[in-house]
């Protein structure tokens, strides 16, 4: 399975989004401050994920993420509306 996810920053309150084959490994790589966008910015906490049947969905659906955040669909997303 493929996933994108929301990570959102416990210090500046910042959101990432990615892609994985692995949340939970991912998170943990976040955290452990080896990822070099968001090592200044740990500890990160998971907000999102939504799981793919292939690559191509999901780097879709994480560009399109991508594309509205920050504005009102982004809101909504993280939000769960």
């Amino acid at each position: 399975m493929h996933f994108v996810y929301i990570l959102q920053s416990e210090t500046d309150f910042k959101y990432y989004i990615g892609y994985t084959t692995n949340v939970e490994k991912r998170l943990s790589f976040h955290n452990s401050g080896r990822q070099h966008s968001t090592k200044n910015r740990i500890p990160l906490r998971l907000v999102l994920f939504e799981e793919y049947s292939t690559k191509v969905e999901a780097l879709k659906r994480e560009k399109l993420i991508k594309s509205y955040k920050g504005g009102e669909a982004f809101k909504k997303l993280i939000s769960g509306v």
